[in-house]
């Protein structure tokens, strides 16, 4: 007799998410270099590209709230990331005039 094949197991289920979330950092990270681009090189706005990032980490936190997985460090690490990002635009709104 042969035995029957186990189409998914844990380790799967572990590297397609793996995979999905090195998938969602590429197109992140690819749409906050089209952005930077659009905005420096061509002098155009890139807002809807940067709303599309955003919505991203949105719905990932939210989905992630709403199965209560979110940890205590969780917050100071999102607030000291909302703070350098303030800085760090207030450096280039300076420096840009």
């Amino acid at each position: 007799m042969n035995e029957p094949l186990v189409g998914r197991d844990e380790r799967t289920v572990a590297i397609e998410n793996a995979s999905y979330r090195i998938a969602y950092l590429f197109l992140s990270y690819g749409l906050l270099m089209a952005v930077v681009y659009r905005s420096f090189v061509l002098g155009d706005t890139g807002w809807d590209l940067l709303a599309l990032v955003v919505a991203g980490g949105v719905v990932a936190t939210g989905y992630q709230g709403a199965h209560r997985v979110l940890s205590r460090g969780w917050l100071m690490t999102v607030l000291m990331t909302m703070a350098a990002a303030f800085v760090i635009a207030g450096i280039i709104a300076y420096a840009r005039g």
